[in-house]
């Protein structure tokens, strides 16, 4: 969809649904369409969305860099898009990849591969029922 300048910009019926934080921007989770592995999580805004959604590679915001980066453009680590999902809160967005090498920018498979924290684990209690 094209502004009064002729410029691309994001089809309003998807902006109406998001909801930004201060800066206009909201959390972009990229997940492996195969395995469902968490690989990253960024930022995008309106612009970084609409790229993703046209070009099927995934656009974000850099928030240190205050400029767009299209995951793998330097390093050859593109992220493929395979879907997107927009959360029910309209603040985050799940894309769906085929991540092509690493996905962490310290050459991890994952942004979540080096620091596990301790954590009880729970269990649920096989008497309850899932209402309560």
């Amino acid at each position: 969809m094209n502004d009064a300048t002729g410029n691309v910009r994001l089809d309003p019926a998807i902006a109406d649904l998001l909801k930004r934080d201060r800066h206009g921007l909201f959390a972009a989770v990229v997940q492996q369409h195969d395995s469902l592995e968490v690989l990253m999580v960024g930022w995008m805004d309106d612009e970084a969305l609409r790229r993703t959604l046209a070009e099927g590679r995934v656009t974000f915001w850099s928030r240190s860099r205050e400029e767009y980066w299209r995951k793998g453009d330097t390093s050859g680590h593109a992220q493929w898009v395979k879907g997107v999902r927009l959360d029910c809160d309209g603040d985050a967005v799940l894309v769906s990849v085929d991540q092509e090498g690493s996905a962490c920018h310290t050459g991890d498979h994952t942004c979540f591969d080096a620091r596990v924290l301790p954590a009880a684990v729970g269990m649920r209690d096989q008497g309850a029922s899932a209402a309560e």
